[in-house]
């Protein structure tokens, strides 16, 4: 079973609950960050506790959830081997995921409906990085951090 950590803010609450019912009815592991209410938060210390598990390889996978979803990917891509990528769309998470091996999600809460967060979900963790020249570009970005 592929295990997936899930966090949000206060704003992303209600979409982070809804995405937990979601990759739960579908097999994943679900580990769940936080916060497990709507009272307000700060979105970096959520972001950063979740990314640094990504980043030290207990967990593969992460989908983080803010307002906006822009906050989250800002933290989360500071911290080493963490590629995470903000979509709006399923193709922009397809091709994140065959190009450049992202392997975390991140979604607004306030911007993204449930039903569409769900279809961006799906294609993000069920599609195969492409590797051969884009393992190469992976590899720098990795170096960089």
């Amino acid at each position: 079973m592929t295990s997936v950590i899930l966090t949000s803010d206060h704003a992303g609450y209600p979409l982070k609950e809804a995405v937990k019912t979601y990759l739960a009815d579908h097999n994943y592991g679900v580990v769940d960050m936080g916060p497990f209410d709507d009272q307000t938060v700060d979105y970096p210390d959520f972001a950063a506790h979740a990314a640094r598990e990504i980043s030290e390889g207990r967990i593969p996978w992460g989908i983080f959830i803010c307002g906006s979803g822009v906050g989250m990917a800002m933290v989360a891509n500071r911290f080493h081997n963490v590629r995470a990528v903000h979509c709006l769309d399923i193709q922009t998470a397809e091709m994140a995921r065959k190009h450049n091996n992202a392997n975390v999600l991140t979604l607004g809460g306030r911007t993204t409906p449930v039903e569409k967060a769900l279809e961006i979900v799906d294609i993000f963790l069920n599609t195969a990085f492409d590797g051969g020249r884009h393992q190469r570009r992976v590899e720098k970005i990795d170096k960089l951090t």
